[in-house]
């Protein structure tokens, strides 16, 4: 009876400890940044992504390790906070991206190619003037240094608005819709990952998931102004992004799924809304 009880007491004792997924201790190793370092990663395209670490910097008297990329964006719709960070720190309690103005101008071009999209639909009647607005948080909390599995944690906020006005006036004058996008992390587990660069084994699986909350003001020719019913507002869908962060080699494979933010609100029988999906894996590497 007494081995029983401790063999059962073993086995919670090692369910327990394996829920708890890294201290500070181990947080270097899942995200390496020795100066020197590099990493290739190649899309399903064939084309490739390098990063390497050139520097740290100092930000508000604390410092962060600065990154370079090849090729530098061209477009600003196609950087992702979760796999292009220009600057991160491990902290005492969580791994910290500082991405704030690169995501603000990164919605803000994702925002004005939605609006485009819809202006092109309109052009036969009339032009549509914009104006977007984007603010987001400094800090994006990628992973906390001590978690537990399928436990959530706040990592980003991002606030966006956008007016569009017809020239000349129609009805409704002006339509504001604004967006307030909160995203939420969660480690799923561990998994072996096979890329291009090899298999990594035991690499966190990460999720991070979004949910958008959306106002819509439409101001009207005789100057009422008055937000459409709800049954009229369809709320956009979340984006769900995926990295596997294998010891010792960091970031080796980035999925993400993710819809329109402003076609999914609109309501025209042209207007269909799309969903992007994108997959980065390591090629090669170097941690020095």
């Amino acid at each position: 009876m007494l081995k029983r009880f401790r063999v059962i007491f073993s086995l919670l004792f090692i369910l327990g400890f394996s829920a708890t997924l890294v201290g500070k201790e181990r947080a270097d190793t899942y995200f390496p940044h020795t100066l020197g370092s590099y990493w290739v990663y190649e899309d399903k395209d064939g084309s490739e992504l390098t990063r390497r670490v050139i520097e740290n910097k100092d930000i508000d008297g604390e410092t962060y390790h600065a990154f370079s990329y090849e090729p530098t964006f061209e477009d600003w719709a196609d950087y992702d906070y979760h796999i292009h960070p220009h600057l991160y720190q491990v902290g005492e309690e969580r791994i910290t991206f500082w991405a704030g103005d690169n995501v603000e101008k990164a919605v803000k071009a994702r925002l004005t190619k939605e609006v485009e999209t819809f202006g092109k639909i309109l052009e036969k009647n009339f032009d549509l003037l914009y104006d977007i607005e984007v603010e987001a948080q400094d800090r994006f909390y990628v992973l906390p240094t001590s978690v537990t599995f399928n436990e959530k944690w706040d990592t980003a906020q991002i606030k966006a608005k956008v007016t569009m006005t017809p020239d000349p006036p129609q009805d409704p004058e002006e339509t504001i819709c604004e967006f307030t996008i909160v995203e939420t992390g969660k480690v799923l587990g561990t998994e072996n990952v096979e890329t291009p660069a090899g298999t990594f084994e035991d690499c966190l699986k990460i999720e991070y998931r979004t949910a958008t909350e959306v106002a819509i003001l439409m101001s009207r020719a005789s100057g009422e102004s008055h937000p459409p019913d709800e049954e009229e507002s369809n709320p956009p869908g979340e984006s769900i992004t995926t990295l596997w962060v294998a010891p010792n080699a960091g970031i080796v494979k980035f999925h993400q799924k993710a819809g329109d933010i402003l076609l999914t609100v609109i309501t025209h029988s042209q207007v269909k809304a799309s969903t992007t999906v994108k997959t980065l894996e390591l090629k090669r590497y170097e941690v020095k």
